[in-house]
Order: structure tokens, then C-alpha cells, then sequence
């Protein structure tokens, strides 16, 4: 709804900021309806139309989406920080340290040998351990 009124009304309208103040005088005691919510709001539909990546990006706290709303520009690399961050449980600080970093275009991209030098089962090992996030 708000990309659509968006669009009928023009950028000119202050859609979003009108939006913002009608919902905080409809609800004076809600917070969350700050202009700068609404625009991530919006930004949230948009980017996670498909209801599997909404439901997923809707498992990790909000902080943590406005991070990689912002920061993070290819969706499936958003999509990719979504799960590590559930399945690693990060922080949003955390977070912001490793899309700062880049883990995503490092990750498994080490150089080792331990495939030609150790047993499967400890080779399988060695290459999870060396390409844990937290390492």
C-alpha cells in the first residue's frame, strides 16, 4: 500500500511523512510509526515481496533488517545474512561487523589442503571449523 500511494501520489506529496503523522496521532501511545520507520517498512515490502524470504527476515529482529536493508545491496546476500544471523545468533553489532567485512564474498574461500591430508570425517571438520563465521 505504501509503494502504491507512493507512486499515485508522486515523491513531491510527502506521502510517507503524512502517513508517519496521521498513524502517531491515531496512536499517540505506539511508538514505531517515526517516518524513518515507515520508509523502511516500505523498503521491507519491497525488497521481501516473496512470502518465504518476508517470513525469514521476519525471524531476526528489526534492528538487524533496517542493518541489512542498508547496507547489503544484492538480495541474495541479504537473504544469506538473514541465516547466518539465525543460525549464529548475532547481534546486530556482530552483524554490522561481518557485512562490513564482507563475510559473505570470504566465506569458504580459505586455501587449505586438508582434503589430500586428512581422514574425510577430520578433513569435514578442519573446513567447518576454519570457515565458522566466528572464526
Amino acid at each position: 500500500m505504501l509503494s502504491q500511494r507512493t507512486a499515485e501520489e508522486g515523491w513531491g506529496a510527502r506521502t510517507l511523512e503524512n502517513l508517519a503523522k496521521d498513524l502517531k496521532a491515531a496512536f499517540p501511545n505506539v511508538s514505531g510509526f517515526s517516518f524513518r520507520n515507515i520508509k523502511y517498512m516500505r523498503q521491507f515490502a519491497q525488497v521481501y515481496s516473496d512470502e518465504n524470504r518476508a517470513a525469514a527476515a521476519a525471524q531476526i529482529p528489526w534492528g538487524h533488517n533496517m542493518v541489512i536493508l542498508d547496507r547489503v545491496e544484492d538480495n541474495a546476500q541479504k537473504m544469506w545474512y538473514i541465516q547466518q544471523t539465525i543460525e549464529n545468533g548475532w547481534s546486530r553489532s556482530m552483524l554490522q561487523l561481518w557485512v562490513d567485512s564482507d563475510l559473505y564474498a570470504r566465506e569458504g574461500k580459505a586455501v587449505n589442503n586438508f582434503k589430500h591430508t586428512l581422514p574425510v570425517t577430520q578433513s569435514d571438520l578442519a573446513e567447518e571449523v576454519l570457515n565458522h563465521p566466528l572464526n
